[in-house]
C-alpha cells in the first residue's frame, strides 16, 4: 500500500533540508577555504560569508519553526562534490596567487548552486502562501548574491592579475 502521497508544502521542506544540511557542510569547509587563501581579502571575504552561513541556518531553523517541522539536514550530494572539489584545488600545489584564484572559482560554483536553491525556495515558498518563510529565503538568496558578487570583485579587481603574474615569473 501506498503512503500519503506528498504536496508541494512537502517538496519545500524536503529542498529546506537539503539547503540545510549544504549550509552545514560550509560552515565546516570555509574555515578551511579561509586558511589556504593567501590574499587577505579573499580570507576576510570567506571569514565573513562563515558568519553569514551561520545566520542561515539560523533562519533556516526559523523557516522550519514557521513551517511545524522539525530543523533537520537531508544529505545534499551536491554540496558534497562542490566542497570535494574546492579541497581537490587546496591539493594540487598551485602557486599562492594562482590557487587564490583557483578558491574564488570553487567558492563562485557553491554561491552559484546556493543562489539557484534558494531561488527555488522561494518560489516554492511563495506558491505555498508562507510569507513569513518566503521572507527568511529571501533574505539568506540575497545574501548569496552579494557574496557571489564579492568574488567576482575580487577577482577581477585583482586577484586573477596576480594569479597570471606570478605564473609568467614562474
Amino acid at each position: 500500500m501506498a503512503g500519503k502521497q506528498k504536496n508541494m508544502q512537502d517538496l519545500l521542506i524536503q529542498e529546506m533540508r537539503d539547503a540545510y544540511n549544504a549550509e552545514q557542510q560550509l560552515v565546516r569547509a570555509l574555515p578551511r577555504l579561509a586558511k589556504a587563501a593567501t590574499a587577505p581579502e579573499l580570507r576576510q571575504a570567506f571569514e565573513m560569508h562563515l558568519e553569514q552561513t551561520r545566520g542561515q541556518i539560523d533562519r533556516l531553523q526559523q523557516a522550519f519553526q514557521a513551517l511545524d517541522t522539525n530543523a533537520r539536514g537531508k544529505t545534499c550530494h551536491a554540496m558534497e562534490g562542490l566542497v570535494d572539489e574546492a579541497r581537490e584545488i587546496m591539493e594540487e600545489g598551485l602557486a599562492p596567487e594562482v590557487l587564490d584564484a583557483a578558491l574564488i572559482s570553487a567558492a563562485q560554483k557553491v554561491e552559484h548552486y546556493e543562489i539557484a536553491s534558494y531561488g527555488t525556495l522561494v518560489a516554492y515558498a511563495e506558491a505555498c502562501g508562507a510569507h513569513d518563510v518566503v521572507d527568511l529565503l529571501r533574505q539568506t538568496l540575497e545574501e548569496e548574491k552579494a557574496t557571489d558578487a564579492t568574488l567576482n570583485d575580487l577577482a577581477i579587481q585583482g586577484i586573477n592579475q596576480k594569479a597570471v603574474q606570478a605564473s609568467r615569473a614562474a
